[in-house]
């Protein structure tokens, strides 16, 4: 089997790469920061004019169609350069799951995707373990309450789960005018919401929905953190390779280069399992082994060792660590607000435990 990306995957990445590298300056993010938007428009209308917000877009609808690994690979380098747009959101909450299950009708929103002209999202979020759904759904209305969900307001449409009177999980695309958005605390830029759903009309997505979206949302937001952590490892490098105590550059002491070990295993712990991850999903493959437990362990390592890495990383600089005007500042609290989206450390374990115990039973 090959695992590397191939020629079209490796020429996204590295236009990506090189167009946040110039669009997502520290000095660009600064300025944005002060504006108090909910995005910044620039990079969002350059990522469009480049032909990448179009990745997991179909081909006849003006996309690339390049699948989950294709998505993986922009939103390593969003998260690599913790760009502050809707890429997420449109990308793995909503355009993935339309592009694979959504109806014609429903995958004429794609089109407005690729140009940037359209901000989708998702609702996958409850309150209480990740993938709940307490949502229901009866003759095409929904009546439920979700939670942080990133760019509610900006979207213009909302994929929203809910389960219906037998039991299953239907995933329905909703206007934004039919739900009511309440602002909820974000530990970035990034705004989420709360919204309640009281009667909304909503149409499903067609079989295997449900499976698409969770699947898609995992996927999207373990590829953000493996490119925080990317990003954040890169900037304690280099600072730690430039900083001298006692006229030694820090990197020259055993306890610094072990301590920096470490946040490059979990980065590459966290690494094998997004590939993988994105691998099985884009295959669909009955000899990949199983999607949802590889997911698992991706989301528990975003949730728990990158997070402790990005402690690490905050120790090794020291006091600047700490300042939220320093760079760091935001893969820490990228890497902290990825880890509250996909439910936490305890709760990822929860998961694995319950897919393990089914496949025993099987």
């Amino acid at each position: 089997m090959e695992f590397d990306l191939d020629e079209a995957q490796r020429e996204l990445r590295s236009l990506a790469a090189d167009l946040l590298g110039r669009e997502a300056a520290p000095q660009r993010l600064e300025a944005f920061e002060k504006t108090g938007a909910a995005y910044d428009p620039a990079i969002w209308k350059a990522l469009a004019q480049a032909g990448l917000l179009g990745v997991v877009v179909p081909e006849d609808r003006d996309g690339a169609g390049l699948g989950p690994v294709g998505m993986t690979v922009l939103l390593r380098e969003v998260g690599a350069h913790v760009a502050p747009v809707p890429a997420y959101a449109t990308l793995a909450l909503a355009a993935l799951p339309i592009a694979l299950t959504g109806t014609d009708e429903q995958k004429e929103l794609l089109a407005g995707v690729a140009s940037g002209e359209t901000v989708l999202t998702g609702a996958y979020r409850e309150a209480g373990p990740s993938g709940t759904v307490g949502t229901t759904v009866r003759g095409g209305r929904l009546t439920g309450t979700k939670t942080f969900v990133p760019y509610a307001d900006e979207a213009s449409h909302l994929l929203v789960p809910a389960r219906a009177d037998d039991g299953t999980v239907q995933v329905h695309v909703v206007e934004r005018s039919e739900a009511r958005v309440a602002p909820q605390p974000s530990a970035t830029s990034e705004p989420l919401s709360r919204v309640e759903l009281d009667g909304a009309h909503g149409t499903p997505l067609g079989a295997g929905g449900w499976d698409a979206f969770r699947r898609s949302a995992v996927t999207g937001a373990v590829a953000l953190s493996s490119g925080v952590i990317e990003g954040a490892l890169k900037l304690t490098t280099e600072y730690v390779k430039t900083r001298e105590q006692f006229d030694r550059a820090l990197a020259q002491f055993q306890a610094v280069t072990m301590q920096i070990g470490d946040v490059y295993i979990a980065k590459r712990a966290l690494d094998v399992a997004v590939w993988a991850g994105a691998w099985r999903f884009e295959t669909g493959s009955a000899d990949t082994g199983d999607t949802d437990e590889v997911l698992a362990i991706a989301a528990y390592n975003a949730s728990d060792a990158v997070v402790k890495a990005l402690y690490t990383c905050q120790h090794l600089h020291g006091g600047i660590g700490l300042d939220v005007t320093y760079p760091l500042h935001r893969y820490f609290a990228w890497a902290k607000q990825i880890g509250h989206l996909l439910g936490g450390a305890e709760d990822q374990l929860d998961t694995l435990g319950a897919l393990v115990a089914a496949q025993e039973v099987l």
